[in-house]
C-alpha cells in the first residue's frame, strides 16, 4: 500500500512539474557567414520578445564584445494572425483578457505571439 502511494505522489508530482514548465522566451546564437549572429526572442508584446532577442544578443557576445545589429524582423504569431490585421487582433485580445479576467479564465495571449529575429556581430569593447 505504501508503494502505491509513493508511485502515485511521484508520479502526480511529475505531471505537475511538467505541466508548469514554459517555452524558452530566447534562443542560442546561430553563426552565419562573415561573422555575423542570429538569435530570436519571443514575447507577449512586441516590446518584451525586442527585449528577449537582445539579451540573447548580449549573451552570445560575451562581456568583451558588443552586438551590432544588422538586421532585425519582427513577426506577429498571435492566435488571430491572418484572420485579422495586427492591431485589429491586439484589440481583440484585449477585450478578450478583460473578458477573461472577469469570467475567472485567462486571455488569448500567448508568451509567443511576437517573434524578433536579430542578425547582428560582435564587437570587441575598447
Amino acid at each position: 500500500m505504501k508503494k502505491t502511494l509513493i508511485i502515485a505522489s511521484m508520479l502526480s508530482s511529475a505531471f505537475l512539474f511538467t505541466a508548469c514548465s514554459s517555452n524558452p522566451t530566447q534562443t542560442q546564437a546561430i553563426q552565419k557567414p562573415n561573422n555575423q549572429y542570429e538569435v530570436t526572442g519571443l514575447g507577449k508584446s512586441q516590446i518584451i520578445s525586442k527585449n528577449n532577442a537582445i539579451s540573447a544578443a548580449n549573451n552570445a557576445c560575451g562581456k568583451k564584445a558588443t552586438p551590432i545589429v544588422i538586421d532585425e524582423k519582427v513577426e506577429f504569431n498571435g492566435a488571430l494572425k491572418g484572420v485579422f490585421d495586427e492591431q485589429t487582433g491586439k484589440m481583440i485580445t484585449a477585450a478578450a483578457g478583460v473578458l477573461g479576467s472577469v469570467i475567472g479564465k485567462g486571455g488569448i495571449e500567448k508568451d509567443t505571439d511576437y517573434q524578433t529575429t536579430l542578425t547582428f556581430t560582435c564587437q570587441a569593447n575598447a
